[in-house]
């Protein structure tokens, strides 16, 4: 038993801060994002036994997290705007740049303004570089979907920041 809770503690130190950036462009929200990271670790450690052996738990926890979230989209919406903000990054130097700082503010602010489901899918397949069957798969959603939501997150991305016009997909390459 002691075995086990070391490598799932080892597992938790290795992949958390991973999994806290994803969950924080899932939620927008730092704090929303630190209980979905909680639960979908609490999770991960009720299955370890079998995802250890498997090499599975991180691909588990992740599949967890979109799922438990996908489950928060479907709930009745209720209106919550929280203040706090994640502090700004400093430059090589240790300061702020901040060109670097609004872009990034800008960017943050139009992916909160895409829906739930879109923002789930600009998540998988550009942060985490899924492919639209993987997307697919871990949203429970047909591929089509995948490409549905993609082309309309990018339209309204690109509406709202311009600088991202650059940014191609792939499609008809399957990532």
């Amino acid at each position: 038993m002691r075995g086990r809770d070391d490598e799932y503690a080892k597992f938790v130190r290795a992949r958390s801060l991973a999994l806290l950036r994803s969950a924080y462009l899932l939620t927008g929200d730092q704090h929303l994002a630190e209980d979905l990271v909680q639960e979908a670790l609490a999770r991960t450690h009720r299955a370890w036994s079998r995802l250890r052996e498997t090499g599975n738990a991180e691909a588990y926890a992740r599949r967890t997290m979109y799922h438990l979230q996908v489950s928060v989209w479907r709930r009745r919406k209720v209106t919550e705007v929280l203040p706090g903000d994640l502090p700004e990054p400093l430059d090589r130097h240790g300061h702020d740049d901040a060109e670097s700082i609004a872009r990034r503010m800008t960017v943050e602010r139009a992916l909160r303004s895409l829906s739930a489901r879109q923002r789930a899918v600009v998540v998988l397949r550009y942060f985490e570089d899924h492919t639209e069957v993987e997307a697919a798969e871990t949203l429970g959603v047909s591929v089509s979907t995948i490409k549905t939501q993609t082309t309309r997150a990018l339209e309204r991305l690109r509406k709202l920041v311009p600088e991202l016009t650059d940014f191609r997909t792939t499609e008809g390459t399957g990532r």
